[in-house]
């Protein structure tokens, strides 16, 4: 079986960056920047982007690009005889997995949420009813279930039309309206009265701000934001390494990915904080900050149920995106491993996403009493904790290895791969950054993450 191509450069960098651009990153990202010294954060981010997020997913993109596989069978391909590596692949396949298994109820909300603002049902709602609303989405098992399968089928039945015909040129339209509808929100945000409170409280540097709430907390978020915005370790973005050819070199390709995916996060920034000033709102993190202060906010704007409509299809684009991408590596897995046609390996995986999805969806109403990590818990919070602090930095930390050792793909034979083509050329002088150092960066991200999460 001949392996699929996309069809153009532009499709190439947009799926790669609608499967980093996803719901964490709009809404988490401008919380950090405010939390952690405006502008100060964000020069420790783009520090922390360029010397960890950079050189991982060149080797994702390498690694699938010299395969010509997916995650399920790239390793298989690559290693020398008698290696394990391939063992690795599993444990990956299981990581993309447990991702959709709570991001489908997430995304299901986005939709909902759009759906209510173009019915009005928020139209004369205090912040407190409008709180109400989503505490009754989540607790409504039929509607969670609902808006849960609605991603799936649409997710599914893109990646069924094909490679080029569905998940690239539908990328590339919504991934068109999604910078589209931002920038309109960023214009409607920045003309607010006081709207540059906010913008100052975002962009400029505020380094006593960084000290207020300690400079190790600082740079840990940032190490933190820019390694897990990007989905590293999964081979999440690995699959559309093995969609292009030769002609380019891979690390000018990383380097445009990850300047859409920073572009859309700063963007978000400025609709979110202006908004939150000019209307004496404090933005909060977490779902919260979408589901409950925006649209209050839009409840006090002249045509907010215009704006908010807008936001929402924003939001619900951010999410399909990243549903998408992930959706065809996963799809990837049952042609690459038993020579399945694309149709057959779309409905296989329509049933397993869809059995798979139900634990979140019911999480937080009929399940609502099994809470993994102690009162107030839920099932997406382990699910989201297996992702986030395990698959993603022991992932990419195998990633890593496998390039850099030589009991692995090593050094050579990757360097090779990613300078292929023409562009810019990954740099031979990393070596022993990326062989000694950039290790012992994941391993420190992995602890200090485990730290955070139970002991603080």
């Amino acid at each position: 079986m001949n392996r699929e191509r996309l069809s153009s450069r532009l499709g190439f960098i947009l799926l790669s960056a609608g499967c980093a651009i996803g719901l964490g990153n709009i809404w988490r990202f401008p919380y950090m920047v405010g939390k952690y010294g405006g502008g100060a954060f964000v020069l420790v981010y783009l520090f922390f982007l360029i010397i960890l997020g950079l050189p991982i997913i060149v080797m994702e993109y390498s690694v699938g690009r010299a395969s010509q596989k997916s995650i399920a069978k790239s390793f298989h391909v690559l290693e020398k005889k008698g290696q394990k590596w391939h063992i690795f692949s599993y444990v990956a396949m299981v990581g993309n997995y447990l991702l959709v298994m709570f991001y489908t109820t997430i995304a299901g909300w986005m939709l909902a949420y759009f759906v209510k603002m173009l019915n009005g049902d928020f139209i004369g709602l205090n912040p407190s009813e409008v709180n109400n609303v989503f505490v009754s989405l989540q607790a409504d098992p039929q509607a969670s279930i609902f808006w849960m399968i609605l991603i799936v089928v649409i997710g599914c039945g893109i990646c069924a039309v094909g490679l080029q015909r569905g998940v690239e040129k539908v990328t590339k339209v919504m991934m068109g309206l999604l910078l589209g509808v931002m920038l309109l929100l960023v214009v409607k945000s920045l003309s607010l009265d006081g709207a540059i409170k906010g913008v100052e409280f975002y962009l400029v540097p505020d380094f006593n701000l960084l000290m207020e709430n300690g400079i190790f907390n600082a740079v840990y978020g940032a190490m933190g934001q820019a390694f897990f915005t990007l989905s590293l370790g999964i081979g999440a973005i690995a699959i559309f390494g093995s969609y292009i050819g030769k002609e380019r070199r891979l690390f000018g390709e990383t380097i445009s990915v990850c300047t859409l995916d920073t572009l859309v996060a700063l963007l978000s920034g400025l609709i979110i904080f202006p908004a939150c000033f000019a209307f004496g709102v404090n933005p909060e993190s977490g779902p919260g900050l979408v589901f409950i202060t925006l649209p209050s906010i839009f409840n006090e704007m002249w045509l907010g149920q215009v704006w908010g409509c807008l936001f929402f299809v924003f939001m619900s684009f951010a999410a399909l995106s990243t549903i998408i991408a992930v959706f065809e590596n996963i799809i990837s897995f049952g042609m690459d491993l038993f020579n399945w046609s694309r149709k057959k390996a779309v409905v296989v995986n329509f049933i397993i996403i869809l059995i798979l999805s139900l634990p979140c969806a019911l999480g937080f109403n009929i399940l609502s009493d099994i809470t993994p990590f102690g009162i107030g818990t839920t099932i997406q919070d382990l699910e989201d904790f297996l992702v986030t602090y395990n698959f993603l930095p022991l992932g990419s930390l195998a990633y890593l290895l496998f390039c850099t050792c030589r009991y692995g793909w090593g050094f050579d034979g990757f360097l090779q791969e990613a300078n292929t083509g023409t562009g810019i050329k990954f740099p031979k002088w990393t070596k022993n950054y990326l062989k000694f150092i950039l290790p012992c960066v994941i391993i420190f991200i992995f602890i200090q993450g485990y730290y955070t999460f139970f002991i603080k």
